[in-house]
């Protein structure tokens, strides 16, 4: 794919909204519901759009490694919250990971492999937590839980390419551009926190 056929589609699904000609109608869709709830807010939105971006930044294994472990560790709060297990502080834990992972690629520091799983995991429990508790009651857990899985996934694959975009356009200032970007994002979260 092209670079601007790749810029266009990652600017096309961030700002897509849901066709809702036809709430009320029908029976509720596991998968639908589970892939509209990663981009129907935008503090889970920005934390797997983040996600993306510091894999591109940390590089090496970590490109596939962090949006790994933060949906491995998704789905774990996902069975958490289904299974009704009550998670203290979940909505500051995902406005927490917007302010911490924006501020971690603002700061442009490299850390190491194991550290980010941990950190992006550690934000994902949280996530998945609130998705699981959000669950449609009619919906099917395996479905729904596959749907905002890959919804997860499709999030982290547009700030991957929107870091490696970035990269590749222009080597000398692409840490900046990106930690520009984690500083929108870390200001967006504190924003997200007041409101």
């Amino acid at each position: 794919m092209r670079r601007s056929s790749f810029v266009a589609f990652a600017i096309a699904t961030l700002v897509a909204t849901p066709a809702l000609a036809h709430t009320g109608a029908g029976t509720v869709s596991g998968f639908a519901s589970g892939f509209g709830h990663p981009v129907g807010g935008l503090d889970h939105l920005l934390a797997m759009v983040a996600v993306g971006i510091l894999a591109s930044q940390q590089g090496g294994k970590s490109i596939w490694l962090l949006p790994l472990s933060f949906v491995a560790m998704m789905i774990v709060g996902g069975i958490l919250g289904a299974a009704s297990v009550a998670l203290p502080l979940v909505e500051l834990g995902i406005v927490g990971s917007v302010i911490v992972l924006g501020a971690v690629i603002a700061l442009g520091k490299h850390l190491p492999t194991g550290a980010a799983m941990a950190l992006v995991g550690l934000f994902a429990v949280f996530h998945g937590h609130a998705h699981g508790t959000e669950m449609p009651t009619t919906a099917s857990g395996v479905e729904y839980g596959v749907g905002f899985a890959l919804a997860t996934a499709a999030l982290h694959a547009v700030g991957l390419g929107l870091g490696l975009t970035v990269k590749q356009i222009a080597q000398k200032t692409a840490p900046v551009a990106l930690r520009a970007g984690g500083g929108a994002i870390a200001a967006a979260g504190v924003f997200l926190l007041a409101a």
